[in-house]
């Protein structure tokens, strides 16, 4: 290696990668995954490589790097695997680089180019066989009663990987099983969680959703006097709905129950950054003021002909998720943690959006509610609901770390 490229930066590694420990007995070490599938090659790195990812900095060297791993060693680490894990990572878009930005920008164009939004997580977190995905979905909705038939106007499930919660998915879809005429012919407002979406924005598609189930056809209308309206508080076509799980099993389930005989207006809520860490309410902000001023038009105007479904979680506590915590489901920790969790949902069901923003503010959040924003957004849309907790669980998403859940149904 040549003096000059020993001593350039090494490019930054790109934040908001999944990175967990290798699930191959017999490769150790961690596995990188790019959750936005820029990267569509996942990556493992043997320990002593992996423990040299910090230097992926923009600062410091491929020389920094060299002795880093050879202090941790005690012996003089050679650079040539050290050229191919940096080889690796630039080559597989793990790293801000011009090769990262070509693979963003062709994925960007390859989905605003495609007629429909294809399912991104049919095989994995469902049955992507039609026959087996009902047998699937009928066994999880005999797993709850259905509830008496009210006036309905919207249900919240979870987007955890419904075999992590099924008792909730079934509590919210028999909810509305029982009440089918609720949403019958109506157009379905879904409001979900953007896990990579733009802070303060709200991502939007004119794309049918397609499912083992088939196709779901969006509103024209309404998604084109939203975008209008909402102007630049709204990301058109926005990448994220191409990866996106928080509106896909909503929408696999939506027509597991009604058949093909609805609309919708998929709404992607991206996090709510500038009021958890300056502590003001969100509509404080003047892109989500604006999206709440058209949302809330839109709902007015059409109140009869929406019907609402909210994809949200709750906490997410445990080492997976940056806490120095092994949480395990109802046990210590959690159960503190279910406790604050029913103290917010009290306040989401009773339409209190003041207080209920007053018990999600403090250190930023620190439950981690990830959907925070999509029910916050329900609450200031349509300020007449009020709720019903239908079903609260956890699941240890892995051997440390939990995510919390409720179903919820909404009456005006």
């Amino acid at each position: 290696m040549s003096q000059s490229l020993s001593n350039l930066a090494l490019p930054r590694l790109r934040p908001g990668l999944d990175v967990f420990p290798s699930p191959v007995e017999e490769r150790p070490g961690l596995l990188l995954r790019d959750p936005f599938n820029y990267a569509e090659q996942m990556l493992i790195l043997p320990p002593l490589l992996a423990a040299g990812l910090d230097c992926f900095d923009g600062e410091q060297t491929l020389l920094d790097l060299q002795a880093h791993l050879s202090h941790l060693t005690g012996q003089l680490v050679p650079q040539e695997p050290l050229i191919g894990l940096l080889n690796a990572l630039r080559v597989n878009g793990y790293l801000i680089t011009e090769e990262f930005r070509d693979l963003r920008e062709a994925k960007h164009k390859a989905f605003a180019r495609k007629v429909t939004r294809e399912p991104a997580h049919a095989g994995t977190g469902y049955p992507d066989e039609p026959r087996a995905l009902r047998k699937q979905f009928d066994e999880y909705l005999q797993t709850g009663s259905l509830a008496p038939p009210q006036p309905l106007i919207g249900i919240a499930a979870p987007h955890v990987s419904p075999f992590g919660g099924v008792e909730c998915y079934s509590a919210a879809y028999n909810q509305l099983r029982a009440a089918r005429e609720a949403a019958h012919r109506k157009t379905i407002i879904l409001l979900g969680t953007s896990h990579y979406g733009q802070p303060e924005r709200f991502g939007l598609t004119r794309k049918p959703f397609v499912t083992p189930y088939g196709k779901i056809d969006p509103d024209l209308k309404l998604i084109n006097q939203l975008a209008a309206a909402a102007g630049e508080s709204v990301v058109m076509e926005d990448y994220c709905h191409a990866i996106e799980h928080s509106l896909e099993f909503q929408a696999v389930f939506l027509q597991h129950v009604l058949g093909a005989d609805f609309k919708i207006v998929p709404i992607l809520c991206g996090p709510f950054a500038k009021a958890l860490f300056e502590g003001e309410a969100p509509e404080r902000d003047d892109h989500v003021y604006r999206f709440f001023d058209a949302l809330g038009e839109l709902a007015d105007m059409h109140r009869n002909e929406l019907f609402w479904v909210l994809g949200i979680d709750l906490a997410h506590i445990g080492r997976r998720y940056g806490d120095d915590v092994k949480a395990r489901v109802n046990e210590g920790v959690m159960l503190d943690v279910a406790e604050d969790d029913h103290a917010r949902l009290s306040q989401a069901c009773a339409g209190d959006s003041e207080e209920f923003f007053e018990l999600v503010r403090p250190e930023a959040d620190r439950l981690k509610w990830c959907g925070f924003a999509p029910l916050y957004t329900f609450m200031q849309v349509c300020p007449e609901a009020r709720g019903q907790v239908l079903k609260y669980d956890q699941w240890n998403i892995d051997e440390e770390s939990v995510v919390s859940f409720a179903a919820l149904g909404f009456t005006r």
